[in-house]
C-alpha cells in the first residue's frame, strides 16, 4: 500500500513545500481553538476581577509587576512543554534539569576564570547546551527504544537531581556579577525585564507552530502519528527535536531562576514540572497531543499566577491552595472536553487550502 492510499489529509501535511507550511486548520478546529483560547481568556478576566474586589492590595502596580514575574518562569517551561505535549508526549524531568544547567551555568559564574562580560553570555550558553542535552537523551531513548516518555524523563529527573547535588556537593551558588543580577530585577515599560524574554519565547513558539512545516508536523504527529510516517515523513526526528526545544527552554528558565534570585542551588525545581503540565493543559491542550496553542498556554500560565497571588492575598493557606488549584486543572480538562463537543456540531466549512496559501 503506497503512501499517499495510507494518508489522513486531516492529520497529515501531504505537501513539504513552502506551501504546507501555510496550510490552514480544518473551520472546525480552528473554531474549537479560538473558542478555547476566548474561554480561558474570560475565565482570566474573571478571576482578576473577583480578586481585585475582594481583596484590595490585588490590583495595586506594585502587585500586578510581581505576579508578571512570578509567572515568568512557569510561561518559559510551558513553552517547552506544549511542544512535548503536542506529540502526546510528557517530560517530567524539567525541574531537575532547570536545577544541573542552574549550576553549570553558575559554576561558570563564580569560578573567576572569565571577566563578566564573557563569563555570562558563557553562562547563557552552558544552561541552554545542558538542557538541550538532557532533553536530546530523553528524545533520543525514548524514540530509539520505543520506551513511554513518562518512563524516560522520570528516570532523567533523577539523573539530573542527582548530578545537580553531586556537581555542587549539594551546595549553593551565590555571589554572581552585578550586571547579571541587576537585569534580573530591571523593569522594561514597568514590566519586569524577564517577563518580556518570556513573552518572545511564546511568540517564537507561537510562529513555529503555525508558520513553518515543522509546527504543521508536531500538530500532526499528535493527531495520528502512523499516517505522518506513511507519508515519508521521519516522525522520530521531529520528536527528538521536539525534547530538544523543551530542553532549550528549560536552560532560558535556569538562567532567569538565577538572575531573579542571586542562587543556583541543586535543589531547585521541584515541582515544576506539574506547573508547567497544568499551564498547558489548563490552556486547553490535550495530553493525547494533537490540540493546544502557545497562547492558549500563556492564558494557562497567568490564570494560575492569578490564582495563586489572589488566594495568597486573601490569606488562603499553602495546602488549600494546592486544593483549589489540582480543582481547578480538573475543571478546565472537563469545560474543554464539553467545549470541544459544541465545537463539533458548528456548521463550519473547511477552508480551502489554495485560498489560505
Amino acid at each position: 500500500m503506497t503512501a499517499s492510499t495510507t494518508q489522513s489529509p486531516s492529520t497529515a501535511p501531504a505537501r513539504t513545500g513552502p506551501a504546507a507550511g501555510r496550510r490552514s486548520p480544518t473551520g472546525s478546529s480552528l473554531a474549537r481553538q479560538v473558542m478555547g483560547e476566548a474561554g480561558i481568556g474570560i475565565a482570566l478576566l474573571a478571576l482578576v476581577t473577583v480578586f481585585a474586589l475582594v481583596a484590595p492590595k490585588f490590583a495595586t502596580s506594585a502587585n500586578l509587576t510581581n505576579i508578571a514575574t512570578e509567572i515568568t518562569l512557569n510561561t518559559m517551561l510551558a513553552v517547552g512543554m506544549t511542544f512535548v505535549i503536542l506529540v502526546g508526549g510528557i517530560d517530567l524531568s524539567v525541574g531537575a534539569v532547570m536545577a544541573l544547567a542552574a549550576v553549570v551555568a553558575g559554576e561558570v559564574l563564580t569560578s573567576g576564570g572569565f571577566p563578566a562580560a564573557i563569563a555570562v553570555p558563557l553562562a547563557v550558553l552552558v544552561a541552554a547546551g545542558t538542557g538541550m542535552l538532557c532533553g536530546l537523551v530523553n528524545g533520543f531513548v525514548s524514540e530509539r527504544w520505543r520506551v513511554p516518555s513518562f518512563i524516560v524523563t522520570l528516570g532523567m529527573l533523577n539523573m539530573a537531581r542527582g548530578a545537580a547535588l553531586e556537581f555542587t556537593d549539594a551546595k549553593t551558588l551565590y555571589d554572581f556579577p552585578p550586571g547579571f543580577t541587576r537585569f534580573g530585577t530591571s523593569t522594561l515599560l514597568g514590566v519586569p525585564a524577564l517577563f518580556w524574554i518570556a513573552l518572545l519565547m511564546v511568540l517564537v513558539g507561537h510562529l513555529v507552530l503555525t508558520r513553518t512545516v515543522f509546527g504543521r508536523l508536531v500538530f500532526a504527529i499528535g493527531g495520528n502519528e502512523e499516517a505522518v510516517r506513511l507519508s515519508g515523513h521521519r516522525t522520530g526526528l521531529v520528536k527528538v527535536v521536539v525534547y530538544v526545544i523543551a530542553g532549550f527552554a528549560v536552560g532560558i528558565a535556569a538562567v532567569t531562576y538565577m538572575a531573579r534570585l542571586s542562587i543556583a542551588s541543586p535543589i531547585i525545581g521541584s515541582g515544576y514540572e506539574l506547573s508547567a503540565i497544568a499551564a498547558v493543559v489548563i490552556g486547553g491542550a490535550s495530553l493525547s497531543g494533537g490540540k493546544g496553542s502557545m497562547v492558549g498556554t500563556l492564558l494557562g500560565a497567568c490564570l494560575l499566577g492569578v490564582l495563586t497571588n489572589g488566594l495568597l492575598l486573601m490569606g488562603v493557606s499553602d495546602f488549600q491552595r494546592q486544593i483549589i488549584t489540582g480543582a481547578v486543572i480538573v475543571v478546565a480538562v472537563v469545560v474543554d472536553h464539553y467545549r470541544g463537543r459544541l465545537a463539533n456540531r458548528l456548521p463550519v466549512a473547511r477552508i480551502d487550502d489554495r485560498a489560505a496559501a
